[in-house]
């Protein structure tokens, strides 16, 4: 593994990890192993051998830029679902043919920055259709694009992540295709060419991808008897990793052992994994603040908080918690929370961990998907810095906030806005 204990020291391949916390002036931050982060794509390109498939990093999960060059590098294409990560996609070095466009409430400036640059854009409602078509016509070029059928399957995940079953905002019902199909006939420049669905997030029942890969191949065949030359095949993302660290989570080969046999010879499979490629590459470093009891609850107060890592807030999720040095005070069961100021600030429950001194050095594992992509400035607790370990050298690949960034952006001069005309045209 490339975060592993050593002589009671956390390293993070060659970086023994207290080392860095002494030297760097930010905690908390997060750090990230470029070789974790190779091997989890080698997992999946090794897994797809033999199927022409497609690996799409989910940039929602960490869009730092220096990681997404990284896996640019790997030959791994980019789904996206806004705007702003298609152009830091660009910027990044994907080519917009390497790129799906996602989500079910595009706007329509970014639906003509995808159509610009001819990104392939996932058809999710009847307006969303209509807001494609728009953005065509406005620019006077075809675009490429995919139906999202919703296939009413449920993964048992958490119902905030549970994205293909009938009462998500995501998809289109299967029996309303036959309407988008009608439209699509009707519309030379939208070129239809492949399905997609998307069940959901940490999922570890490898058995859900089949049932959908045998739904989406006999949905493919209908849509291909009404003339339409679909080329893809897009299962989404979504399998879970081993956060619990239990030894039982699915790989990427299981995954594709569940879809062999049930896709169409001569589609391309497209897949779109986020979690599993960046989730066990990245980690939270924090600082104990210091250790409280009230009666008989105990509490460990650390400088990283729901504004650094909201996961646990948010879904209840659990992340494997530990020490970066040796700790050898008395173990209790403990509570692991920040300094923001509410109850739901925790990032651990319940953990038996020895009794800390103030600064020891504490770990948050598996922190490398939606930990700095969904971090905040609540209680203005500044989001934090990012470090990259490559072998024995470790760069800086994010600053942290500072005070100065906050207040620029509300100062007068950021601002300024023109007059507001009211409704009679008046000042």
């Amino acid at each position: 593994m490339s975060f592993h204990i050593g002589a009671g020291y956390l390293y993070c391949e060659g970086i023994r990890v207290k080392d860095l916390q002494n030297t760097v002036q930010d905690s908390p931050f997060y750090l990230y192993s470029a070789a974790q982060l190779r091997a989890n794509v080698a997992a999946y390109a090794d897994a797809l051998t033999g199927l022409s498939a497609r690996i799409s990093y989910a940039v929602k999960a960490n869009g730092n830029l220096t990681l997404l060059k990284i896996l640019r590098d790997l030959d791994c294409a980019a789904t996206l679902v806004s705007g702003n990560e298609l152009r830091l996609a660009l910027l990044a070095g994907f080519a917009p043919a390497d790129m799906v466009f996602n989500g079910n409430g595009k706007q329509r400036d970014e639906l003509a920055l995808a159509v610009q640059y001819g990104v392939t854009v996932n058809v999710d409602s009847e307006f969303d259709l209509e807001h494609i078509i728009a953005a065509t016509r406005d620019a006077g070029k075809p675009v490429e694009v995919l139906l999202r059928v919703n296939p009413d399957i449920q993964p048992d995940v958490h119902p905030y992540v549970a994205t293909g079953m009938r009462e998500s905002k995501f998809g289109i019902r299967a029996e309303r295709l036959p309407w988008f199909l009608d439209r699509l006939k009707r519309e030379p420049r939208l070129r239809l060419v492949g399905l997609h669905c998307h069940l959901g997030s940490t999922i570890k029942d490898v058995q859900v991808f089949h049932d959908a890969a045998v739904l989406m191949g006999d949905l493919t065949a209908n849509v291909r008897q009404q003339g339409f030359d679909l080329r893809y095949l897009n299962l989404g993302g979504g399998l879970g990793i081993d956060y619990e660290r239990a030894g039982t989570s699915p790989t990427p080969a299981d995954l594709l052992d569940a879809l062999r046999g049930r896709l169409p010879d001569d589609l391309t499979l497209i897949i779109e994994p986020g979690r599993s490629i960046v989730g066990n590459a990245g980690a939270l470093i924090c600082r104990v603040i210091g250790v409280k009891d009230n009666g008989d609850k105990h509490f460990i107060v650390t400088d990283g908080s729901m504004a650094a890592l909201i996961r646990p807030s948010l879904y209840d999720a659990y992340h494997h918690i530990g020490f970066i040095e040796p700790v050898n005070g008395m173990p209790y069961v403990f509570d692991v929370v920040g300094p923001v100021c509410e109850s739901a600030d925790f990032l651990g429950k319940a953990r038996v961990l020895p009794t800390p001194h103030e600064g020891a050095g504490l770990v948050v594992y598996d922190a490398g998907a939606y930990g700095h992509a969904m971090s905040s400035s609540y209680n203005l607790q500044l989001r934090p810095a990012e470090y990259l370990v490559d072998g024995n050298r470790v760069t800086q690949i994010r600053r942290a906030e500072t005070f100065d960034d906050v207040a620029l952006a509300q100062s007068p001069l950021s601002v300024i806005m023109p007059p507001i005309e009211s409704a009679d045209g008046q000042p």
